[in-house]
């Protein structure tokens, strides 16, 4: 499927504002409200656009203590395995394949030290995982919702 310009600029606006009116992001990019339903018709068709979803500020919710842990596995770990477990918990916001000494990265999120502490252990006591090294986040210095270097502006 071809994305053009205009595709780029839409996607950009609902990342930033996935409730923004047809209208108003028909006024961003010079179309019609119907022209722009009729782009993100066919932009959600065709799974560029997978769905809308409310982005929560994890410190509203009270876990704003986070760590990013590499995963050491056993033998021939799938990546697919890997994922299953990182679903069964709900401290985990990420997980993915990596290159180097780890076969994955796992993003955690939890309310304190001590739950970040018993959410890295669960993980540990799946079946595959040798080892981990874990990194606490300390600050968040950037942070964007987009895709590519055009998201969020206009």
């Amino acid at each position: 499927m071809q994305i053009d310009a205009v595709d780029q600029r839409i996607i950009a606006l609902l990342v930033a504002d996935a409730r923004a009116s047809y209208a108003d992001i028909g006024a961003r990019v010079s179309l019609s409200a119907p022209a722009v339903k009729r782009r993100v018709d066919r932009l959600r068709a065709t799974g560029v656009i997978r769905g809308f979803t409310a982005v929560v500020d994890p410190a509203a919710v009270g876990w704003t203590t986070e760590a990013f842990v590499e995963l050491f596995c056993a033998g021939r770990t799938t990546p697919a395995q890997i994922g299953v477990a990182a679903r069964r918990h709900p401290e985990v916001v990420g997980a993915y394949t990596v290159s180097g000494e780890a076969d994955a990265l796992v993003h955690l999120r939890a309310a304190d030290i001590g739950h970040l502490e018993a959410a890295l252990e669960r993980l540990r006591a799946e079946s595959f995982v040798t080892s981990t090294r874990s990194t606490i986040v300390l600050s968040r210095l950037v942070e964007s919702p987009g895709v590519g270097p055009s998201a969020g502006t206009s």
